[in-house]
């Protein structure tokens, strides 16, 4: 079976979905970031930068076990590993790859900036928090135009493009977004909302994530913890 090490996050929720809509079984194991979870040592052996989410296949490529860090990655490898929601010709292939790399370049990093100053800085700093609102409006807006004349994200099959934008843009008020400025793409998120799969994946781990409102959680969050060095297992390394 198939073990995500996950928080209900934005990039969380992009491995969980993919999962669901694949009907792959899998133990969803959470990893309590506001906790500090993502720097313990059986963590970092899979998950070197400390980011949620990692996935480990027991049965890999060539039989052998395979474990996987970055989101992107292991929607791509699940594509591979199920043939679905990735397409088989090298055109539409890579029309899909590029929408891919928007969101994993651009879309989730400015939107992410876009959360922590709005929401979670202990300072709030206009220039900052007008700098990444408008970015993230103008990103909006690339998805918009996009999706004025694509049915989806990667062209006209649902694909792991969609999977990545889709969670990112469920917390639309917090970046500041007025839906009636791209109609296009609340179209779009509505029917991807709507999906069973889509539905059940949000829900994995959702219970147990608790509001980021104590200093301890913020600390281990955004503070100097991100920045130690932290112990990992290095077999056969002196």
């Amino acid at each position: 079976m198939l073990k995500v090490y996950s928080w209900a996050t934005p990039n969380g929720h992009k491995v969980h979905i993919m999962l669901e809509e694949c009907g792959l079984a899998y133990r969803a194991i959470p990893v309590d970031i506001g906790a500090g979870a993502q720097f313990e040592p059986d963590f970092l052996a899979i998950s070197p930068n400390n980011k949620i989410p990692a996935l480990v296949d027991p049965d890999g490529p060539d039989g052998a076990p395979i474990s996987l860090f970055e989101s992107g990655a292991i929607l791509l490898y699940l594509a591979g590993k199920t043939g679905h929601f990735l397409p088989e010709s090298t055109r539409a292939r890579y029309e899909v790859l590029q929408w891919l790399m928007f969101q994993m370049g651009g879309l989730g990093p400015m939107l992410g900036q876009a959360h922590h100053f709005r929401i979670y800085a202990p300072e709030k700093l206009p220039y900052a928090i007008e700098r990444y609102t408008n970015e993230a409006r103008r990103l909006y807006g690339v998805l918009d135009r996009r999706l004025a004349k694509a049915r989806y994200v990667g062209g006209d099959t649902y694909s792991i493009a969609d999977i990545a934008v889709f969670p990112w843009l469920r917390s639309w008020k917090n970046q500041g977004i007025d839906w009636s400025d791209h109609p296009h793409l609340k179209g779009w998120f509505d029917e991807i909302s709507a999906r069973p799969a889509v539905r059940r994946g949000v829900e994995v781990l959702a219970d147990l994530r608790k509001p980021l409102s104590d200093a301890q959680s913020r600390e281990v969050l955004f503070g100097q913890r991100q920045y130690q060095r932290h112990p990992q297992r290095q077999a056969g390394r002196r």
